[in-house]
């Protein structure tokens, strides 16, 4: 399966891992990546409060990138971050509901010999694991079956809410996804408070201390509901969670060391990766705490 590969820009800096894990597992699925790397930052839904035009534009510059490739062979545009996923979908349908607004964004685009055309497929990477891969396929190439690993799924904002934007419905119940993945890997599924709340990243530069404490709440939420690990879609979760993971202890009052996989690192290592491939080295609080190699399994906390 080909796809127009759209990584965004968190995943190739603060993250590298998260690229990096995304392309050792791409292969093992048959995935084939062709990588956007003329994109520019989606603009997170910060760009569009101070300009909304900009932030469109943007935007429609990536689908047309995107729409050159699938021209080409690919099937869909693919990205790994649920916030892009989020802010690109609003951008998408202010850009598909309105002829003219499309027509002067792509007016600007015209400079580059780009041109946005309504309608394109935009899928999360979770989403194209169930919906286009298969679960039942996902689970026929598990290696190392994550039996013992008790995983909290989490969501974060972007990826759940709106609803009817997302295309969440009784046909695509894709704010299950994680946790049928989960399963699917053998891991076991711990449910707690915070898996569909906000990280709490959106505000770290506005109101640092709620930030931490939301995030730490999270974390604490998890420990008390025995999970091993959390999983996020969304990089910019996975900062807020992992990296200021250390503050958050302060906030929250508890020593936590809870630790946050990417999507790709879970899903690679239920299909042989090795921690080492999958760029645990880089977490701040190491996941390999978790981790048992010494057995074909994972195994549980220390």
């Amino acid at each position: 399966m080909k796809v127009a590969y759209w990584p965004g820009c968190v995943s190739r800096g603060f993250t590298p891992e998260l690229h990096g894990s995304m392309a050792k597992v791409a292969p093992l699925l048959d995935i084939e990546l062709v990588e956007l790397d003329r994109a520019a930052c989606c603009g997170a839904g910060v760009i569009a409060e101070h300009d909304q035009e900009l932030a469109d534009t943007l935007n429609a510059r990536t689908f047309a990138l995107a729409q050159k490739e699938i021209a080409n062979g690919a099937s869909m545009m693919m990205n790994i971050c649920s916030t892009c996923q989020g802010a690109q979908s609003e951008c998408q349908e202010r850009l598909d509901a309105n002829t003219p607004y499309r027509d002067h964004v792509n007016a600007t685009l015209s400079a580059e010999g780009l041109t946005y055309e309504r309608g394109i497929s935009n899928k999360h990477f979770l989403w194209l694991l169930v919906e286009e891969i298969g679960l039942d396929v996902v689970k026929s190439k598990v290696k190392q079956p994550l039996s013992n690993l008790r995983v909290g799924p989490f969501y974060g904002c972007y990826i759940v809410r709106p609803t009817d934007r997302l295309g969440i419905d009784r046909e695509h119940p894709r704010d299950t996804y994680l946790q049928l993945l989960i399963e699917a890997l053998g891991g076991t599924v711990v449910d707690y408070a915070g898996q569909y709340k906000c990280c709490g990243f959106p505000i770290i530069t506005m109101n640092k201390e709620n930030s931490l404490k939301q995030a730490g709440r999270h974390l604490g939420d998890a420990i008390d509901a025995e999970a091993d690990c959390l999983v996020t879609p969304c990089p910019l979760c996975h900062l807020n969670l992992d990296l200021q993971q250390p503050l958050a202890e302060r906030y929250a009052g508890r020593e936590l060391g809870m630790p946050v996989l990417h999507l790709p690192q879970l899903l690679g290592l239920a299909l042989g990766l090795s921690p080492k491939e999958l760029g645990f080295g880089k977490h701040v609080v190491k996941p390999t705490s978790v981790i048992d190699w010494s057995t074909s399994v994972v195994a549980s906390a220390a």
